[in-house]
């Protein structure tokens, strides 16, 4: 079998609700989700999630190849822009291909890709996570009763703006998952937007009210020294990782014992992620991927001896995916149908017209022009 040649189609993610961070909301709460589709001579197709505009840049590295050499081909997309660097849109095109190579690999084995990565088990720990940052308190409190009604102990809430709200809210999110458990795990994800001593004035403040469980990318990414800082200074555990691409990037923070929760993004891949998570064992720690549309890195958390369990964000698929999963019993349950377990139907898809919008000026990935330059209470919005 060879690779011949590859496909895009976008189709979008419709939330049903307000979603992004403290550096800004999707309001429509639809957003755009690309797919690519990596095609053999066999009649098999590859199926990958995530951005890969600069594919025409890295398919060379695997043109014409046997997709069975996933890791080989991943490290052969790597030297194909050693000079001009990985990271980015380049890195997301490595890791949609990454990901329809391993979707082909298992299908060739006509198994889901969680037995192709050896896991025994086919059911994945989560925590709920609703990137709940837009919602008002009653529309935060029924999203999380909805998920504490599929079994989740764990919730994670985004917050850094505003300090008496983060605390009524992870309070909130305590008393609702208290169902489950006596002692729910509650995250807070600030989404890079604290300094080093805010960071500590305001973590000591939240753990005289509750037990923290871990604090998200308080710091900017590379701030490794800054974050055994903060991880010293409390008893949470600090979590960080998820923007890093590649090995090299995480070096200076198990270096700097500045990590505790090791995290990746989905959108950078399953060879990313089982990389990581081989250092991050090494070390003693726990990985733990974030959430992404279908949860395709769920299956290669199954077969992790350190994972801890995925970010779940969403009860319900992409428009025009067909996904073999449930979320229930507090986790994912994956499915039996061969590769990653999705189908997309390209009909549903054309036939859709809404419009993603996750790349606006004021969503989420845009970084706020004074992010972690306020030092006191939230300051007044501005009118432009």
């Amino acid at each position: 079998m060879k690779i011949t040649g590859y496909r895009s189609l976008t189709t979008v993610h419709d939330w049903k609700r307000p979603v992004g961070d403290v550096n800004g909301v999707i309001a429509s709460g639809i957003t755009e989700v690309p797919i690519l589709l990596l095609e053999t001579d066999s009649g098999l197709t590859g199926v990958g999630l995530g951005q890969h505009v600069d594919i025409a840049r890295v398919f060379p590295a695997v043109e014409n190849e046997d997709p069975r050499a996933v890791s080989t081909l991943y490290d052969r997309m790597l030297a194909q822009v050693f000079k001009s660097g990985h990271a980015g849109a380049t890195y997301g095109a490595i890791a949609a291909i990454d990901m329809a190579l391993w979707d082909l690999k298992a299908k060739m084995a006509n198994e889901p890709l969680w037995r192709t990565l050896g896991a025994r088990d086919r059911f994945v720990p989560g925590y709920a996570s609703g990137l709940c940052y837009g919602l008002d308190d009653d529309a935060f409190e029924a999203l999380y009763i909805r998920w504490a009604e599929r079994g989740f102990t764990s919730a994670k809430i985004k917050g850094g703006r505003d300090l008496d709200r983060d605390i009524r809210r992870l309070l909130k999110a305590r008393d609702i998952f208290r169902a489950n458990t006596a002692r729910p795990a509650l995250m807070l994800d600030v989404n890079e937007c604290w300094t080093r001593k805010q960071a500590v004035r305001h973590l000591s403040e939240i753990e005289t009210h509750l037990d923290l469980t871990w604090i998200e990318e308080p710091l900017r990414r590379w701030d490794a020294e800054g974050h055994a800082v903060v991880g010293r200074a409390v008893k949470a555990a600090v979590a960080t990782g998820e923007n890093l691409t590649g090995l090299d990037q995480f070096s200076p923070l198990f270096d700097a014992r500045a990590v505790d929760i090791v995290q990746t993004g989905s959108v950078w891949g399953v060879t990313h992620f089982n990389r990581v998570a081989i250092a991050a064992h090494a070390h003693n720690l726990p990985i733990s991927p974030v959430g992404y549309n279908a949860n395709p890195v769920a299956h290669a958390a199954a077969a992790a001896p350190n994972s801890l369990g995925v970010e779940v964000q969403d009860f319900h698929f992409p428009i025009g995916l067909k996904v073999d999963q449930q979320i229930g019993d507090g986790g994912i349950i994956l499915g039996d149908e061969p590769g990653l377990g999705i189908e997309v139907d390209e009909a549903a898809i054309a036939a859709n017209r809404l419009n993603g919008a996750w790349e606006v000026v004021e969503g989420p990935h845009v970084r706020p022009q004074r992010a972690g330059l306020d030092l006191g209470p939230p300051a007044r919005a501005s009118s432009k």
